[in-house]
């Protein structure tokens, strides 16, 4: 069965630390297990050669003391509810993140 009839939807984004931690895992394998364990379709976890944040320090890979602290980024394709309901999990759990919302949409290509 083909797919490919896009629908709208939104991307989000979240944006952390590589080493950034919650209930002791990374907040980024924590974003995805909960949108796995919530069914709320599928993410990834992109990591960054060089970034700064709200704190405005620099990390690079190039500097060995910060290079295991890179910012990443976790994203996710999903509804308004669904991205409603990460976002709500996450303000619940105290995630320390910054995020962005944009419109969307997406659809699936080739045969499932």
């Amino acid at each position: 069965m083909n797919q490919e009839t896009a629908r709208p939807g939104v991307h989000l984004y979240f944006y952390c630390h590589a080493r950034a931690r919650h209930a002791g895992i990374l907040v980024s394998e924590w974003l995805l297990e909960q949108a796995k364990r919530h069914a709320l379709g599928g993410g990834s976890v992109f990591r960054a050669i060089a970034g700064f944040g709200r704190h405005g320090v620099l990390h690079e890979e190039q500097f060995f003391d910060l290079a295991d602290d890179l910012p990443v980024k976790v994203e996710f394709l999903l509804t308004e509810d669904e991205a409603d309901q990460l976002l709500q999990l996450a303000r619940d759990a105290g995630i320390d993140a910054v995020y962005a919302r944009s419109p969307a949409h997406y659809a699936v290509l080739g045969n499932t």
